[in-house]
């Protein structure tokens, strides 16, 4: 094969563009590797360097600006028999900070490209993060505010073991792309270049220039000492197989029938502490015994020992589409965090939906019916107020039956965990005046 190269799709570069030479130079290497295009996936993102994809004959994915590095992870853990190759230019190096970082730090077998022409050539020569402070360029004064990285040291700082800068016009560039090719684990090579487009004309740049300024950087060989280690995917693929493979997810049998058909829609109202979610875990198993598809999902803030608590679960014989609700048709109020958080729902509650409050929780007026429990009057934790309004719920026999609900503290909880709930609960219920 003499060349990787796309003959239908030919470079479309600027006269002189720099990122046509790292082209063919790439090809060449990939060439001398002895690497067919079903080997190689070539991963780049938003930018002239982001043409690259389209140029070659291999696999490609094409991404957003700076993610490059992510498809390329996912795609490197996937199929570690694949040759992974990103270009970036240095504006994608910028936008794509983080990612570049989090690459370094892994040591994953991929070979990133920094095709570096100090400026974002394409969207009409903004400053980027590589651009000089003494450069005059499309965004006005602002590169005169801000130092450009050195991304050599900056991933050498992070981690990576194979970083090297190297000039579009070095004789040596098909080497110096061999070797970061070459290299088992993470490699960056920052490729110095010309936009002929942009740069070039406010700005008084030649090879010669670029030369002479890498030449005053300081070296980067120590990082393959001290950075050494092994490469990331096969390091975890050798501790993955050492873990015990997980189980079959555990299939819920149908035991119990549910006291209605169609759809129920319970809303739980609490506070942090309370055992809201759990709760509506426990609702959610109990119609999964009933045969029934089961929904839930909690509004709770980030300071997760105080505030409110809220659950939403709905019960339903058919599949469940929406997950909203807006008139649900039970409603258990225990705290008045969660009931700040569902007012206005409150207010508008159907004559048929059903409020199990607790005891002293001031509720807005509505036309639903009202069951009050006074667990402080029985000197029931707080902790365990929703799964007694639970039982008051199933003594009603309106969206779970008790039979439900044992069957789902038996899913839920061990043997010792699961006698004690009992307890508590038949306790409650009649201490409660079997409501």
């Amino acid at each position: 094969m003499d060349s990787l190269l796309n003959s239908n799709r030919p470079p479309v570069f600027c006269p002189g563009c720099s990122h046509e030479q790292v082209l063919h130079a790439l090809d060449q290497a990939l060439l001398r590797m002895g690497f067919s295009g079903k080997d190689i996936v070539m991963v780049s993102d938003i930018g002239c360097s982001g043409l690259f994809d389209t140029f070659f004959n291999t696999h490609a994915f094409h991404g957003l600006h700076g993610r490059a590095l992510t498809y390329a992870t996912g795609i490197k853990m996937a199929r570690p028999d694949l040759k992974v190759v990103v270009t970036m230019g240095d504006g994608g190096l910028g936008i794509g900070g983080a990612h570049v970082l989090s690459s370094c730090r892994r040591n994953i077998d991929l070979t990133l490209l920094v095709l570096n022409n100090f400026n974002y050539g394409m969207t009409g020569g903004q400053c980027s993060s590589t651009t000089p402070q003494d450069a005059q360029v499309g965004s006005g004064f602002l590169n005169k505010l801000e130092k450009p990285i050195d991304i050599c040291q900056v991933a050498g700082a992070a981690g990576a073991a194979y970083v090297d800068r190297i000039s579009t016009y070095d004789k040596g560039l098909v080497d110096g792309l061999e070797a970061a090719l070459s290299f088992d684990g993470f490699s960056l090579l920052d490729i110095w270049g010309i936009c002929p487009g942009r740069y070039t004309r406010r700005n008084k740049i030649t090879p010669k220039n670029i030369e002479t300024d890498l030449a005053k950087l300081p070296g980067l060989a120590d990082y393959k000492i001290s950075n050494a280690r092994p490469e990331y995917g096969r390091a975890y693929r050798q501790e993955a197989a050492k873990l015990v493979p997980a189980g079959e997810p555990v299939r819920i049998e149908k035991s119990c029938t549910a006291p209605q058909s169609g759809r129920m829609e319970v809303v739980v109202l609490g506070s942090a502490g309370q055992r809201i979610i759990t709760a509506g875990e426990l609702l959610c198993l109990a119609g999964a015994a009933a045969g029934c598809h089961a929904a839930q999902k909690s509004d709770y803030p980030i300071t997760v020992m105080r505030g409110h608590s809220v659950t939403d679960i709905i019960i339903s014989d058919t599949e469940i589409e929406y997950t909203g609700i807006q008139n649900p048709s039970v409603v258990i109020a225990l705290a008045p965090e969660g009931v700040n958080r569902r007012k206005k729902m409150l207010a508008h509650l159907a004559p048929e939906a059903l409020v199990i409050k607790a005891s002293g929780i001031e509720l807005p007026s509505c036309q639903a019916s009202i069951i009050e429990i006074d667990c402080k009057a029985e000197k029931i934790k707080s902790q365990d107020w929703a799964l007694v309004a639970l039982a008051v719920l199933a003594q009603q026999n309106k969206v779970l039956t008790m039979d439900m609900l044992k069957a789902a503290l038996q899913l839920r909880f061990k043997a010792g965990q699961y006698e004690t709930a009992i307890a508590m609960l038949e306790k409650a219920v009649v201490s409660l005046g079997n409501t």
